[in-house]
């Protein structure tokens, strides 16, 4: 019960202290430290929630080459259990073991965090809120959705799990 409320009095701060800048945001990586998304400025950014073990996570080696390819893109993978659970591996150095062996993945990943719902990370709150990003409300359904910030931190577009990370509709965004 005190973890319970702890969340929801988190959840009403960071509602009512949401960075209105992208680059404001901060969320912890999957090795426990602090990723800023300042850090990033100047990049373009592909927000995907990831997991282990869904029908998109081929998508891994993609996302892999598309970090690869770009030197003017970071690739961050956030895993999330929110989709039938079983399909995101329950401990984080598991999840990160996994994506290193078998999809050679270098790209930054986060910790576990929610992506819809009251329990939203606030990174996910500006993604998919007009009130912050400015574009529109956008609603996650599956795993491997992404979002592609531009380098001054302006949320451009939202694809669906279906949209490979090497589709023309991101690369075209990446050769401008």
């Amino acid at each position: 019960m005190k973890n319970i409320f702890f969340s929801i009095i988190l959840s009403l701060i960071c509602t009512t202290t949401l960075a209105q800048n992208f680059h404001d945001i901060k969320i912890q990586s999957i090795n426990g430290q602090l990723l800023s998304m300042n850090d990033f400025k100047g990049k373009y950014v592909l927000v995907v929630n990831v997991a282990s073990k869904c029908g998109y996570t081929k998508q891994y080696a993609e996302l892999e080459e598309l970090h690869q390819l770009y030197e003017n893109l970071v690739v961050l993978g956030v895993p999330c259990t929110q989709f039938a659970g079983w399909r995101e591996i329950q401990d984080e150095k598991q999840i990160l073991q996994f994506c290193t062996d078998k999809y050679d993945v270098t790209f930054p990943m986060t910790s576990k965090v929610e992506v819809k719902g009251t329990g939203k990370h606030p990174l996910y709150q500006w993604l998919t809120e007009k009130e912050y990003n400015k574009k529109d409300n956008y609603k996650i359904n599956w795993n491997f959705n992404k979002f592609i910030v531009d380098p001054n931190g302006q949320l451009l577009e939202h694809f669906k799990s279906g949209i490979k990370p090497l589709s023309e509709e991101i690369t075209s965004i990446l050769e401008k």
